[in-house]
């Protein structure tokens, strides 16, 4: 009798990385800010990169639970799912899909997030450019 045997191409710390990023969804699907700064380094810096510019949007854990809870106060609605997660032993990247309730319906956008790690926790989080999808 014939076996396949299929190996797992990801590593222990390439999954416990990936994992954290899934939770750092979920809390803020939850839109809980508290939840989301368990996750990060002290010194977590949220990038957005835009054509030619990058721009340092938070920097610091309390820098990030103020900027999170007034982006939920003010998109009571948002929500956003991982889709296309690679992952290596410092970095996971995803396509990031995005939705809401707008005052004309419904919308959704993808953007690329890379998550940067250090001792487990993340340390970097960079945005590209959203697209309406």
């Amino acid at each position: 009798m014939n076996k396949i045997v299929l190996l797992s191409l990801i590593n222990p710390v390439q999954q416990t990385i990936k994992n954290t990023v899934e939770r750092f969804i979920k809390a803020f699907n939850a839109h809980d800010s508290h939840a989301m700064a368990n996750l990060v380094t002290n010194n977590i810096e949220w990038i957005s990169i835009s054509n030619e510019k990058v721009m340092i949007e938070t920097k610091g854990k309390k820098a990030l639970i103020e900027n999170m809870d007034a982006y939920f106060k003010a998109c009571p609605t948002c929500q956003s799912k991982l889709s296309d997660i690679i992952s290596s032993s410092h970095r996971v990247s995803a396509v990031e899909i995005a939705h809401w309730q707008s005052k004309n319906g419904p919308k959704t956008q993808q953007s690329m997030s890379v998550y940067e790690f250090s001792n487990g926790l993340i340390s970097r989080v960079y945005y590209f450019p959203s697209e309406q999808i």
